[in-house]
Formats: structure tokens, C-alpha cells, sequence
């Protein structure tokens, strides 16, 4: 199983950036997908998931209406559309997933975001 992510950078406040979520090794379009963060001296927190069909999504508040996940199940991989960022929304971000009670998480990409 592997499972890369893709996208971070340097953004100014108020813009935008899209992370990719690419794997492989496994049956993509029957897995929940989630993206998870972690700024310096906290916790990893859930930021979004999404059902392996995607018909069902789900966000942290502090993310709604300004995160929007996604996937491509021809593609196996896994979106977030970040909008209005915020300095507090710096983190590394993670992708995730659970297959057969083992857990699969990425190596993370940086997100920064300040002026």
C-alpha cells in the first residue's frame, strides 16, 4: 500500500491550494478516505473524509465551507480544495486510510500560510 500526497506550499492568507492524496495497492474505490493535520505542539486532528463512493463527506468545523474533499476513483486519489486559508489552518497534512484494522497514512505535506 502506498499512499503519497501532494500540493503544499507557501500561500498568503485568503488563498487557495489544492493537495493530492495518490495510491495504490489496494481497492481505492472501496475505502474511506480522510485528510488529517497537525500544527507544531498539537494534536493530529481529522480535517475531511470521504466515503469510498463518495456520497458521503464529512468536515471539521473549523474547515466547513472552506474545504472541499474529493476523489477520483479511476485516478485513486484523493483531493482537498483549500480556500480562505488561514494562518491557523498551517499544518502538516496527511492522508489517510484503514484497511483491514491496519492503518495507512502518508508522509504529509506542508502547508503554510502567512504573509
Amino acid at each position: 500500500v502506498q499512499v503519497v500526497e501532494s500540493g503544499g506550499g507557501l500561500v498568503q492568507p485568503g488563498g487557495s491550494l489544492r493537495l493530492s492524496c495518490a495510491v495504490s495497492g489496494f481497492t481505492f474505490s472501496r475505502s474511506t478516505m480522510s485528510w488529517y493535520r497537525q500544527a507544531p505542539g498539537k494534536e493530529r486532528e481529522l480535517v475531511a473524509a470521504i466515503t469510498g463512493a463518495g456520497g458521503r463527506t464529512n468536515y471539521a468545523d473549523s474547515v466547513k465551507r472552506r474545504f472541499t474533499i474529493t476523489r477520483d476513483n479511476a485516478k485513486t486519489t484523493v483531493y482537498l480544495q483549500m480556500n480562505s486559508l488561514r494562518p491557523e489552518d498551517t499544518a502538516m497534512y496527511y492522508c489517510y486510510t484503514r484497511l483491514a484494522f491496519l492503518d495507512y497514512w502518508g508522509q504529509g505535506t506542508q502547508v503554510t500560510v502567512s504573509s
